[in-house]
Parts: structure tokens; C-alpha cells; sequence
């Protein structure tokens, strides 16, 4: 295990007091949970929540590599805050992540009042670095080539009151010719079944409602085991869909994101055979040519895609199916683009999440001949978005009518103000707008109701012609509350120095349910 700046961490550090801290979370799903660990590390350290608006005695950057202008999003960042730390004596920055794993020589060049500098694999070391750099006056850059530990291991500061994100597994054993992300995470790396579950019954026995399983890979779970007395089982994740389904108080469960190449019809079973598993799916296409997806190294055609698509829908006709896009491959065709067309029409995405290639140093698509021109890559993406959209608009205007259960967000913006309207998820991920004609006060976000669709948009639904029921909820009254849940420690660590008041004991491992795995 190679590091930067590396020296032997004290085992335990006095707690810095009431400081104030902020994390601010850049890119995926994997970023928003590994910020809620590091909320929950700072907050074991005696830190506290800055108000909103509110300076904070440190910042923390949860960055991401995956974007091409992620660099310049973060050193502008950087830059506004230089002249604030310097009419703040005491305050800190520090910078983690997959983009502080990439630049891990060049961050404390660029932005060099930059406090701590700390990668994917050591979050657990952040407070032991921020006392570090506080007591020696000189920054503290530490960079681990492989997991520490896993991220269970630590405590958590969840966002929300009603949803939670629950990791099964990290890193990638994929290499897709475009993607950064096994270079930052690592090799795949899966939880054990039991200590999964402890934390979703961790998450529901403080009032949450919905949980998400998060891996870059979700459904190659039970390859790699941490644990080395658990067997490789390639049947796992479906066996963990239906274990979740035995955890009361659990009424909605979502994973992402699978695998086209590694998706098992054993999956598509539990899906439909689990009642609070959603009848929703995120399964990335990329492109729909055959040869983009070999040059890609995606393992998969389209017709093993489409396929996957039919068997999902014949086994969940409402089922809602969402996919990532990149446009403009190195080396990508106008025939190879209509074939993405034609996926595209075929498919009937609910969503796309779509992106404009651009080329990410370090990976083998970046030194590729046939970069496709910005131009032309631009006119393909508005040909893209068109179709899309019009899908999307045309698959929703057959919802008006229809009656949805909503769970109720925490989405109150300007035009939710304008229109006296809220937002909730349906189950199968759908946004809906809603009014609750003059329930507003009675609706908290958590609760749960049900209303009929009456309008429809390329993006949501929505819903005016009151409500049908509501249903509070647990996590409703958190929300009113103003408390989130935090989660203790799940899982057997490696021993990471602390600081602060001593860590609650780990959850037990296991599932109540009784699943057996």
C-alpha cells in the first residue's frame, strides 16, 4: 500500500470543540454516501452542522473525476474561497475524493492554503488529518492506493429522514475504455449479506422508508467477498432483494446501478416476486452500436441488451427504465449513432442521462485516433435529447389518469411555491407534482400519499385533482422534527484511529427477518 505524506497516526487526538464544518458533495450516487460518512466521522469528532448560509469553520470537497471540467468546478471553487480563509484564522479546507485521488500531486500546488488532502480509500482519516495539520501548521496530503477500510465501518450523518443509500459493495472490476472510476475506487470489493442488512434495519428502525443499494456493479455482488469465509455466489444480489423484502417497515427498496453484461434473469425474478422492490431499472446502455460497445470494452451487444429490456417487461409491464448515454465516442459513425436511435425508440426509456464524451486523462479511449468534432458531437446530443424527450412526454401523457402513491420530498422550491404544489416520488421513480389543496400543512416530507395523475411533462408528472389518501409516517415526523438518522458503525473495521467521544458499539450483524444469508 503506497502513500502520500504518510506518517503513524496517533491513536487518539483531543476533539477540536464546537468548530463548524460543510461538505460539499460533487458527482455520483457513491459521493452523496461517502459524504454522509464523513458527516458522521466530523460529527463523532465533536464537529457540528453549519447552519445553511452559514460560514463554516471547515469546508470539506467530496470531488469527482468523471466530468471534464470537474477540475476547473473545483479549483474555481477553491479559488473564492482562498481570500475567506484568509480573513479566517482557524479555518480549514479539505479536499477528498476520486479527483483528489487523481491529482493527488498537483491539488496543494494549485491551491496551496488547501489544508488536508485525503482519497477514496482513507475518509476514516480526516479528522486525524485536520488535527494533524492544525497542530503542525503545514498541510497533510494522504493518499491510499487500496481500501482502508470499508466504508460500513464508519459512521454515518444521513441526509434524509425517509431515504437512505445503503453500499453492497466498492469498486469496479469493469475497464470500460471511458471510465476513470476503477483507476480511483479499486477492484470490486462486496459486503457481507448480514452486515447489508443490519444497516437497512438500522436505516428503518429510526423511520426510514425507502433505501437505495448502491455499487458500481450492483449486480456482480457476491464475487468478491471481504469477508474471506463467505463462498463467491453470482445468485447473491437476488438473494439480497429478497432478504430485503422480509425487513418490516421497509416499503421501498431501489439499487443501482447493474451491469447489461452480468444481468441474471434470477434478478428480474426477485424484482417482480418482491413487493417493496420497485418496479424501477437503471441499467446503463451507452451506446446501442455493436462496435462503439466493443471499443467501449463493454462486454455486451444490442441485442443482449434488448433482450434484457424484454424479459424485464414481460416480467413487470409497468416497470420504469432509465439508462446513461455517451454521445460522440471516439471513432462513433453516423451509423453507429442511428443504431443508438433506433435503441432509443426501441427501449422506451422512461429517463436518459445523457453526456457528451470527453476525454478523461488516464483512460484508453483519451489517447484514441477519430476524436469526434465538439460540432458534431453538439448536433448528435440535440438529435438525442429531441427523441428523448419525446418518448418521455408521450410514455407519461399515458399516466393522466392513472392513480400513483407518492412519497413525499423534500422539494420545496420557487415553482412549487408559485403553483402551491409538492413533490413525491412514485414507485417506480417517477417525479410528481402535486396539489394538496390545502393539506400542505397536515404533508410532511416522509409521509406517504396517493394521487391522480392529471397533467404530463418530457420530466414529471402531474398530479391537481387533490389527494385520494395520506398516510404519516415516522419519517415524517423526523422530517418535521428537524432529526435525520445516523447510522453507528456496521461490520468489522481495521482499525482506525479516532478522536473524540468513543464510537457507539457496531451494529450486529445479521437479518432480522431471518433470511438466512
Amino acid at each position: 500500500m503506497d502513500s502520500i505524506g504518510q506518517v503513524a497516526l496517533p491513536t487518539r487526538i483531543e476533539p477540536p470543540g464546537a468548530r463548524s464544518y460543510e461538505v460539499r458533495t460533487f458527482g455520483c450516487q457513491m459521493n452523496v454516501h461517502d459524504s454522509e460518512r464523513l458527516s458522521g466521522l466530523l460529527e463523532d469528532a465533536g464537529y457540528r452542522k453549519a447552519a445553511p448560509g452559514a460560514p463554516a469553520d471547515l469546508v470539506v470537497f467530496n470531488t469527482c473525476a468523471v466530468r471534464e471540467n470537474a477540475d476547473n468546478k473545483l479549483y474555481g471553487t477553491l479559488g473564492h474561497l482562498a481570500p475567506i480563509k484568509a480573513s479566517r484564522p482557524g479555518m480549514q479546507i479539505a479536499v477528498g475524493g476520486c479527483l483528489a485521488q487523481k491529482d493527488r500531486d498537483s491539488v496543494l500546488s494549485r491551491a496551496p492554503w488547501v489544508d488536508v488532502v485525503f482519497g477514496t480509500h482513507n475518509i476514516g482519516s480526516l479528522p486525524v488529518l485536520l488535527e494533524r495539520a492544525r497542530h503542525n501548521d503545514e498541510a497533510q496530503v494522504e493518499i491510499l492506493e487500496s481500501l482502508e477500510a470499508f466504508p460500513s465501518t464508519l459512521p454515518a450523518r444521513r441526509e434524509s429522514a425517509y431515504a437512505g443509500w445503503v453500499s453492497i459493495s466498492v469498486g469496479c472490476n469493469n475497464t470500460c475504455t471511458f471510465c476513470i472510476v476503477p483507476a480511483l475506487r479499486g477492484k470490486e470489493v462486496d459486503r457481507r449479506p448480514g452486515d447489508i442488512l443490519a444497516e437497512v434495519q438500522a436505516l428503518v428502525d429510526q423511520g426510514v422508508l425507502e433505501v437505495t443499494l448502491l455499487g458500481q456493479n450492483v449486480n456482480a455482488y457476491g464475487a468478491s467477498f471481504a469477508d474471506p469465509d463467505q463462498p463467491r455466489d453470482r445468485g447473491a444480489f437476488a438473494k439480497l432483494l429478497r432478504a430485503c423484502g422480509g425487513i418490516e417497515g421497509l416499503e421501498r427498496v431501489r439499487f443501482t446501478s447493474p451491469h447489461p453484461a452480468e444481468f441474471t434473469d434470477d434478478v428480474i425474478e426477485a424484482m417482480a416476486e418482491t413487493p417493496n422492490v420497485c418496479p424501477q431499472l437503471h441499467m446503463p446502455l451507452q451506446s446501442g452500436s455493436d462496435r462503439v460497445l466493443k471499443s467501449m470494452r463493454r462486454s455486451y451487444r444490442q441485442a443482449r441488451y434488448l433482450g434484457i429490456i424484454e424479459k424485464v417487461r414481460a416480467a413487470m409491464p409497468h416497470a420504469a427504465i432509465t439508462t446513461d448515454i455517451i454521445v460522440g465516442f471516439p471513432g462513433e459513425t453516423e451509423e453507429d449513432f442511428q443504431q443508438t436511435l433506433d435503441v432509443v425508440r426501441q427501449a422506451r426509456f422512461t429517463s436518459a442521462f445523457t453526456f457528451q464524451y470527453s476525454p478523461r486523462p488516464g483512460t484508453p479511449a483519451a489517447e484514441m485516433a477519430d476524436q469526434v468534432p465538439k460540432k458534431v458531437v453538439q448536433e448528435r446530443y440535440d438529435r438525442l435529447i429531441a427523441l428523448q424527450e419525446q418518448v418521455c412526454l408521450e410514455a407519461n401523457h399515458a399516466l393522466v389518469g392513472t392513480e400513483v402513491e407518492l412519497l413525499v420530498a423534500d422539494g420545496a422550491g420557487r415553482k412549487n411555491a408559485a403553483t402551491a404544489r409538492m413533490s413525491g416520488r412514485a414507485r417506480d421513480g417517477r417525479l410528481v407534482h402535486f396539489r394538496p389543496d390545502g393539506a400542505a400543512t397536515r404533508i410532511r416530507p416522509g409521509d406517504l400519499v396517493t394521487v391522480e395523475v392529471t397533467g404530463a411533462a418530457p420530466h414529471h408528472l402531474v398530479a391537481d385533482a387533490g389527494l385520494r389518501d395520506h398516510r404519516r409516517t415516522r419519517a415524517g415526523d423526523a422530517h418535521e422534527a428537524g432529526t435525520t438518522p445516523k447510522t453507528a458503525p456496521i461490520g468489522v473495521g481495521l482499525g482506525l484511529p479516532r478522536i473524540g467521544a468513543p464510537a457507539p458499539e457496531p451494529v450486529a450483524s445479521g437479518c432480522a427477518s431471518g433470511c438466512g444469508i
